[in-house]
C-alpha cells in the first residue's frame, strides 16, 4: 500500500519546530522556561534533529517567548538560553539552522504565533523556503493555526501535556514526540545513523 498524500512529507525541506513542549519539557502550571537550568530536553530530541540534519533538511525553531514581555527574563537571558541549547545539541551531533522568537505580549506584534511574522522573517532569511516545502511541528493549536494560515503542512505533537486539538484539526497528522514524528514521517525505514 502506498503512503497517503496527507502523510507524505518527502518534499519537505524546511522543518519548523516549536520549542517548549517539542524540544524541551514544558513546565507545569503554565510557568515559563526562563533559564537554562529549567531546560529538560525531551528524550530523543538530539538524535531526531540530527536525522533531519543528515537528510538535508533545515531545522528552524519558531517560539513565542512572552516571558520577556512579562519581565520574567531579558532578551539577553533568552539568547543565552538559546546559545546553551545550540551547544547542547551540537555536543550530540545535531544543529539548529535558526531560532526565531517573539518576545512580545498578546496583541503587541505580528510575530506572535499564530500570526505569521516569525515565518515571514525565516522565509526572507532562507529564500528557498516557502509554505509548499515547509512543515510546522508543534504541540498547541496556535502552532497548527500558524502553519495553516500560511498554507504550510502541520504535524501535532500529542504529548501528555499538550492541549487537545479541536474537531477542525482532525486531519492533522499526529505524533507522540519529535522522535516519533521524524521516524514516522521523515525517516521511515532508515536506521538511527542513516539519512
Amino acid at each position: 500500500m502506498g503512503e497517503s498524500s496527507a502523510n507524505n512529507f518527502s518534499g519537505i525541506r524546511y522543518v519548523f519546530l516549536d520549542r517548549d513542549g517539542v524540544l524541551n519539557r514544558s513546565l507545569p502550571d503554565g510557568r515559563f522556561v526562563t533559564c537554562w537550568e529549567q531546560v529538560e530536553l525531551l528524550p530523543g530530541i538530539a538524535e531526531a534533529i540530527a536525522r533531519l540534519n543528515r537528510s538535508g533538511r533545515k531545522v528552524i525553531v519558531v517560539t513565542n517567548q512572552r516571558a520577556v514581555a512579562l519581565g520574567l527574563c531579558s532578551e539577553t537571558e533568552l539568547l543565552a538560553l538559546h546559545d546553551r541549547l545550540r551547544e547542547c545539541l551540537a555536543s550530540q551531533g545535531a544543529h539548529l539552522d535558526a531560532i526565531y522568537y517573539c518576545p512580545h505580549d498578546v496583541g503587541e506584534c505580528n510575530c506572535r504565533k499564530p500570526l505569521p511574522g516569525l515565518f515571514e522573517q525565516a522565509f526572507r532569511d532562507f529564500p528557498d523556503a516557502n509554505p509548499g516545502n515547509s512543515v510546522m511541528i508543534g504541540d498547541s493549536l496556535s502552532d497548527m493555526e500558524a502553519g495553516a494560515r500560511l498554507g504550510m503542512r502541520t504535524i501535532f505533537i500529542a504529548a501528555d501535556h499538550a492541549r487537545p486539538m479541536d474537531a477542525t484539526s482532525a486531519a492533522v497528522p499526529v505524533a507522540r514526540s519529535l522522535e516519533d514524528c521524524v521516524q514516522r514521517y521523515f525517516c521511515r525505514g532508515c536506521s538511527n545513523r542513516d539519512s
